[in-house]
């Protein structure tokens, strides 16, 4: 599949995914120690004084304060893209439910009680025969449900039903 070329992309984000890109690069890290190897061998020189110290704490200040944002820029872009591609795949497979399709836009309290649906279905699914089957909640209750009253039946059948007598003729 070919990629197309972005084309709306604005300064900021040209920038931001560079610096992204560079930052979790080798020589990224390579130039920070190198920066902090020349910081600590200047220390002689400046008499180890608080001018000497303040500097490297500036620095390493300003570069994590902006770091911070551009990690979590990355980090969103990430997450979107996950969850679209999730998205994509609920959507095109017939047995998924799509109620899971957007559901990192409920609040925490709705995700609390989506997890204590899926909490069910694990606790049918241990009920099933076949560890492979995969189901719905509904579908998992439904079978679960038909197996119940299948076991009723069969039980009934035994317990209601007397041993044919023969009769002696």
């Amino acid at each position: 599949m070919a990629k197309k070329k972005k084309t709306n992309q604005g300064f900021f984000e040209k920038f931001a995914n560079g610096a992204t890109k560079f930052t979790g690069s080798s020589p990224a890290f390579l130039g920070a120690a190198t920066i902090v190897i020349v910081w600590a061998a200047c220390g002689p020189l400046f008499d180890y004084s608080e001018t000497w110290q303040l500097v490297i704490n500036t620095g390493t200040t300003i570069i994590t304060f902006l770091m911070v944002f551009l990690i979590q820029k990355a980090q969103n872009k990430d997450s979107k893209a996950i969850q679209l591609k999730l998205n994509e795949l609920i959507a095109a497979n017939t047995r998924a439910s799509n109620r899971m399709v957007d559901i990192e836009d409920l609040t925490e309290d709705e995700l609390d009680q989506l997890h204590k649906f899926y909490v069910r279905l694990s606790d049918l699914a241990e009920k099933e025969d076949d560890i492979h089957n995969s189901h719905s909640i509904d579908a998992a209750e439904e079978n679960t449900q038909t197996k119940s009253r299948e076991k009723k039946s069969i039980k009934k059948d035994k317990d209601g039903s007397t041993p044919s007598s023969k009769s002696k003729t």
